[in-house]
């Protein structure tokens, strides 16, 4: 009876010091932000056929739309979501401002202008007297957010211009769906756009590009996945399974004999015709990504740099010190 009672014992032991991922009380649920698709895949990440493998067996995949990176931190602060989707300035600004100090990188989602592929635009009307930089002096740019990454870039070619904010130029916040008809009223002179809004026929039509986030950065991590280090390793076993789902992703969405099936499960989401986003979804007019999920963190380390350099961050942030890699190298082993 006494050794029964130890054995009993010892198995609750065993089982209450397990990862709760390794537990029998059901799949993990992550809940993963996102902003804009196909920048993000995440909202699509699971649609193919096949792809999601490990998904309601170890963990369930819960994507949830933001507007921001800022909201994205706050939710993240107050475990309101377990992976974010944030960038070369939101991390920082995670670290240094909302003292989050143990988030992770844990997977690459977006990257700006590598390979010749998709550049975030500024843009003016093509009946605009603005045809230079330094015409954009005393003028009204419109921007997603005052100290998004899309703003510093911005910034960062008009300071080569001896321009600086506030003093000889204002900015104000339009977010894509809309920047397009404030350039067209007037109400700004150069906006920022990217996929899927570069793409509209409005866009297109009637406005010319003045530079590209590539000339401003030379390539950006633009954004990359995250999650607090706590999270990483109470959860690592359904994570790196997650992870390799969304490596798999990857590959089909990069894969052109998958083309017209990825357009059509964009096209899904976007309610928009397939033939609207045929041309360049998934193509080197959209953004790209690391097929193995490694963000390039020398690139990041350099875009940060830049942050600092503008004044958007006081101090040094040494970008290796928040990352894991470790979760994705390990899911991309059992994809070869």
């Amino acid at each position: 009876m006494r050794m029964t009672s130890l054995v009993m014992l010892l198995a609750f032991a065993v089982f209450f010091s397990c990862p709760r991922d390794a537990r029998a009380d059901g799949p993990v649920t992550v809940r993963a932000a996102w902003i804009v698709t196909p920048a993000s895949l995440i909202p699509i990440l699971q649609a193919p056929p096949g792809i999601a493998q490990h998904e309601g067996k170890s963990y369930h995949f819960d994507p949830i739309h933001f507007a921001n990176s800022a909201t994205q931190i706050s939710a993240l602060a107050s475990g309101d979501i377990d992976i974010a989707t944030l960038n070369f300035t939101s991390i920082p600004s995670a670290v240094l401002n909302a003292n989050l100090k143990d988030v992770r990188i844990i997977l690459d989602e977006t990257q700006d202008g590598i390979d010749h592929h998709e550049s975030i635009k500024y843009a003016v009307l093509k009946t605009s007297s603005i045809h230079k930089i330094d015409d954009l002096k005393r003028k009204v740019l419109a921007t997603i957010g005052i100290g998004t990454a899309t703003d510093i870039a911005m910034r960062a070619v008009l300071v080569k211009h001896g321009l600086e904010y506030q003093r000889d130029y204002a900015e104000i916040e339009a977010h894509p769906p809309v920047a397009t008809e404030m350039l067209l009223q007037h109400k700004a002179d150069l906006i920022s756009q990217a996929v899927p809004f570069d793409q509209l026929p409005s866009f297109v039509d009637n406005t010319r590009v003045m530079f590209t986030m590539k000339d401003a950065m030379g390539g950006a991590e633009l954004s990359v996945w995250v999650a607090r280090k706590e999270y990483i390793a109470k959860h690592r076993a359904a994570l790196v399974d997650l992870l390799e789902d969304a490596i798999r992703a990857y590959h089909w969405y990069a894969n052109a004999a998958n083309h017209d099936a990825a357009v059509a499960i964009l096209a899904s989401i976007l309610k928009q015709p397939p033939e609207r986003l045929t041309n360049w979804a998934f193509t080197e007019k959209d953004f790209s990504r690391d097929p193995n999920g490694i963000p390039n963190m020398a690139l990041m380390q350099r875009n940060v740099d830049l942050v600092q350099k503008l004044g958007f961050i006081k101090a040094h942030v040494d970008m290796a010190k928040y990352a894991d890699l470790s979760l994705a190298k390990e899911a991309g082993k059992r994809l070869k």
